[in-house]
């Protein structure tokens, strides 16, 4: 009604009203049909944008309509993997720096350049792989890796080819070949046995000098509960041995009880590991592992550092291994691993260095590279944004203001009905990018004036805004793409002068029901306006002669 072209004279007033008319027609379009309403209940504008909804039968229910989306979805996701790999790698460097704790002076003193620590490169290993969908079913899969150790080395190709029989299970086929190793066949199948059971079985065949050597693996598990999974493996062949391990992971912790009984390796381990509920998916982490081969007990701790990259490090005390440093890097599907040997003993100082010594290097890495380059990201990415998006803002912002100056009858006939029951009246309202804290006082202050599109939501002296966000408002728009917004609302009710604050996706209602109580007490602190706008504190009587 407010913007039906009739109820405005001025041609220009006219023009405005007939364009924001015709989007309401169209949103009256979308919500007046149930099956284009349960279509944008669900997935919003690009929902209502995806194609391949005018082959959809009418008259379905939402979850047939959820379905049908996600067909599209996966259609259209096939197309992707046409054209798409899934590259995965992994580089591991060997790092012995044993000289800098277990140094041999003694034997070394008349060499020249023996007084610095001799750090080495002592193995290396690399792996990579990509996957290549053929059809819907069927993927081929390259690998191949090269690894060295002290000078001797060796690499292997693999060619594996697998099929996804039904929504049961899938085979897989792998053929390989390397320089110290003859061919490789195997297959691997993977079959849900019930809903809650599923059984996976590797079968090899390794050609070599020395004959054929078959190796057979099966892995039984189990759902025990919703967050607990039960496993039962058979290793026969080389290194042959039975596993038994549960595996309980849940939002905040993830725990590992497992046993090996084996030839040559027999053992029991037991792991936790925290998760902090935080923006960098901090991780804590220990683990005891005790048996034949000795003892070993680590600790570390992994962090988020950017958008697609978890930086962790763990520290292993074991005997008779010594200390180890692991430094692990993930990026995206490739995976960065430095093993570091510090010595062969069981020293104190080894495990000081070891454990305060990253910790040092990366909270000044943090602060003095890692901050400030996602800092300077962050802002990039804020200005493409913004750049992309300048021409829809120009456009809504024109809309807002044209609604702004539709709503402005309404508004006086709405602020005319408020103050004759001493009603809910907006004195001023903003809307966008408030700066409060003092380490952002560099920061732009950026807000619009939304007062008269307030006021005209005022209903019955009530104004409710729901959990959404507030820039599809009437007369809104969004000032600051990417940016945190808040509504901060300054409004009169019954003659007094409130403020209230509100998140940009929080629901809101003024006037609270708290201040009904309060209205024939006592003088209250309240805040009223200067010219320039900003709120200054003034002492407001609520009681008035005829109240």
């Amino acid at each position: 009604m407010l913007y039906h072209p009739d109820k405005h004279r001025d041609p220009e007033l006219k023009l405005q009203a007939e364009r924001l008319f015709n989007l309401v027609h169209q949103a009256y379009e979308v919500l007046s049909d149930p099956q284009t309403r349960a279509i944008y209940d669900i997935y919003g504008r690009r929902g209502l944008e995806m194609e391949g909804w005018e082959v959809v039968e009418r008259k379905r229910t939402p979850a047939e309509i959820r379905e049908e989306f996600e067909r599209l979805q996966r259609e259209r996701e096939e197309r992707r993997l046409q054209q798409r790999t899934n590259p995965k790698g992994t580089i591991s460097v060997g790092i012995d720096a044993t000289d800098l704790f277990d140094r041999y002076d003694e034997e070394y003193e008349d060499v020249q350049g023996s007084s610095f620590p001799q750090i080495e490169i002592n193995k290396m290993h690399i792996s990579q792989s990509i996957e290549a969908p053929l059809t819907s079913t069927d993927t081929a899969i390259l690998s191949g890796n090269l690894s060295t150790q002290n000078g001797n080395g060796g690499g292997s190709i693999n060619l594996a080819f697998r099929r996804v029989t039904s929504a049961k299970g899938w085979g897989e086929l792998e053929f390989g070949a390397g320089d110290l190793q003859g061919p490789l066949f195997g297959l691997k199948i993977f079959r849900n046995l019930t809903p809650r059971c599923f059984i996976t079985t590797n079968c090899a065949l390794q050609f070599s000098s020395r004959g054929i050597r078959p190796g057979l693996t099966t892995v039984l598990a189990r759902n025990l509960d919703k967050n607990t999974m039960g496993y039962l493996q058979w290793r026969w062949g080389i290194q042959s041995a039975m596993n038994t391990s549960v595996v309980r992971d849940t939002k905040t912790s993830h725990f590992t009880v497992a046993l090996q009984l084996g030839i040559p390796h027999s053992f029991m381990m037991v792991s936790y590991q925290h998760k902090f509920q935080d923006e960098d998916q901090t991780r804590i982490k220990g683990s005891l592992k005790a048996g034949f081969f000795g003892t070993i007990v680590e600790y570390g701790a992994e962090r988020k550092i950017s958008r697609h990259s978890i930086l962790g490090a763990t520290v292993s005390v074991g005997v008779p291994q010594g200390v180890s440093l692991k430094i692990k890097l993930n990026r995206a599907s490739q995976t960065y691993f430095f093993p570091v040997h510090l010595t062969d003993q069981l020293l104190p100082s080894a495990v000081f260095y070891a454990t305060v010594g990253p910790l040092v290097i990366y909270f000044a890495m943090h602060r003095l590279i890692i901050k400030p380059y996602l800092r300077a990201q962050k802002e990039r990415e804020l200005e493409k944004q913004r750049e992309s998006t300048a021409s829809d803002i120009l456009q809504k912002k024109q809309e807002a203001e044209a609604a702004v100056r539709l709503m402005q009858e309404s508004v006086r006939r709405i602020i005319e009905a408020e103050e004759a029951r001493m009603g809910l009246i907006v004195v001023n309202a903003w809307y966008g990018k408030f700066v409060n804290d003092n380490s952002r006082k560099n920061e732009k202050v950026k807000v619009i004036d939304v007062t008269v599109p307030l006021q005209c939501l005022v209903k019955d002296s009530k104004l409710i805004l729901t959990e959404a966000s507030k820039a599809g408002l009437p007369g809104f728009y969004d000032p600051c793409v990417g940016e945190e917004k808040s509504l901060k609302v300054l409004y009169q009710f019954r003659g007094v002068l409130h403020q209230v604050m509100s998140a940009d996706n929080e629901a809101l209602r003024i006037p609270k029901q708290s201040i009904w109580p309060s209205l024939f007490v006592q003088p209250r602190i309240a805040f009223c306006t200067q010219q320039d706008r900003r709120p200054v504190p003034t002492t407001v009587c609520l009681l008035r002669e005829k109240e």
